[in-house]
């Protein structure tokens, strides 16, 4: 199979499970999110009760198999439901993306069978809310730089260190972390072992003021003299930055599908605005610097769309995705800002007032160009690729 074959599978037709999800979520979103996503955003709560209620739903476990309490759907089902939330509440959005790829998502792809078992069914129903933790103080986009540390000693590894910008960190139940096991800078001295809420030495540190996805609740994470069984350690010692690598080429699908609701829901919202704002005894949609506005970010959005379900599409069938979920990443992400920022143009000064739902689009858009790898490392993937 060449590369175009091997990208050109994906069928346009939406599934009837696709809109039966997009339905339900749209439903549930509309009752139990839109009422309440000011005083959230505005008093930076983190509303636990509604993630167990997305439990209920299995939409914190949609690609978890059944058999461990999933819904064992695919990454189309995954990227609506996403979506659905996003174009309501982006920090709903990220918390969802960041519990079902990235802490669910990596004990089910490297968790042995008894792993599996203990946590998934805990994580897939929301009775455990999930954290990951990669990123550090010092240490961004240059992971193998890490310093905490994980040194076996018996049965136990004692961890040590800190993680920073960790979604879930203070509220989570569990947390998957990638830990040092050998030499800093190489990218087989970095393991990834999980750690349950409770363990001694293990707590959250200071809670970020963030300019925007504000009732997603972002934490540094704390280890001092952490002792965790080492039964606890993901696949083998030092193959946690490959598996971190793995991970994230799967959540660039989700912050791509994040993207692409906050993107939808900016531009739905000036859509419906410039119909409704006359001025000159017309709508402002019938003006051409307005039209064109709209033309371009539909174009735009319908462009991530399709790199998006491409990339999903491959995910589906265990095909190599790197570049096309970064590509999905990086220009989702960027059209997401792009459509934020031209709705709050179109809205004029209303748009800036927290009466309207755009300023929110605005400052939550701009996270998706930083988390899960930045614009930037993105470009460095998509070339890494291309020129192999």
């Amino acid at each position: 199979m060449n590369d175009n074959q091997a990208e050109l599978g994906y069928n346009f037709t939406q599934s009837e499970s696709q809109t039966m999800i997009a339905q339900m979520v749209k439903d549930f979103a509309q009752k139990h999110i839109k009422p309440h996503v000011m005083e959230w955003d505005e008093a930076q709560i983190f509303p636990v009760e509604l993630f167990k209620k997305l439990g209920e739903l299995g939409l914190m476990g949609v690609l978890v198999p059944e058999e461990y309490g999933g819904s064992g759907f695919g990454y189309f089902e995954y990227v609506k439901v996403i979506e659905e939330i996003a174009k309501v509440c982006g920090s709903i959005g990220l918390s969802v993306a960041a519990h079902n790829s990235l802490c669910t998502g990596h004990i089910m792809t490297f968790g042995n069978e008894e792993q599996k078992r203990k946590w998934l069914p805990k994580l897939a129903t929301a009775q455990w809310i999930g954290a990951w933790g990669l990123t550090e103080a010092n240490t961004g986009s240059d992971a193998l730089g890490m310093n905490t540390t994980a040194v076996l000693e018996g049965d136990h590894y004692i961890v040590n260190g800190s993680k920073n910008w960790i979604t879930h960190g203070k509220s989570g139940d569990i947390a998957v972390i990638m830990v040092r096991t050998g030499e800093k800078g190489d990218s087989k001295g970095i393991s990834a072992i999980v750690i349950e809420k409770g363990t001694p030495g293990f707590s959250a540190g200071k809670k970020e003021n963030k300019l925007g996805m504000r009732a997603s609740e972002t934490t540094e994470l704390i280890f001092d003299h952490v002792k965790v069984p080492k039964e606890n350690l993901l696949g083998n010692v030092g193959d946690g930055f490959k598996q971190a690598m793995k991970i994230l080429d799967g959540g660039r699908i989700s912050i791509a599908a994040l993207s692409l609701g906050i993107a939808k829901g900016a531009y739905e919202a000036a859509l419906a605005y410039s119909k409704e704002r006359h001025q000159f005894g017309q709508p402002i949609s019938s003006f051409q610097a307005i039209a064109f506005k709209l033309a371009d970010l539909a174009t735009e959005i319908e462009a991530s769309e399709l790199l998006i379900y491409q990339a999903a599409d491959m995910k589906n069938r265990g095909v190599k995705m790197t570049k096309q979920s970064a590509m999905a990443k990086y220009f989702a992400s960027e059209v997401c800002v792009k459509a934020a920022t031209e709705a709050i143009q179109i809205f004029g000064g209303y748009g800036y007032t927290k009466d309207f739902p755009v300023e929110k689009f605005y400052r939550d858009s701009k996270l998706c160009t930083i988390g899960e790898g930045t614009s930037e490392i993105q470009k460095v993937v998509i070339a890494r690729e291309i020129l192999k």
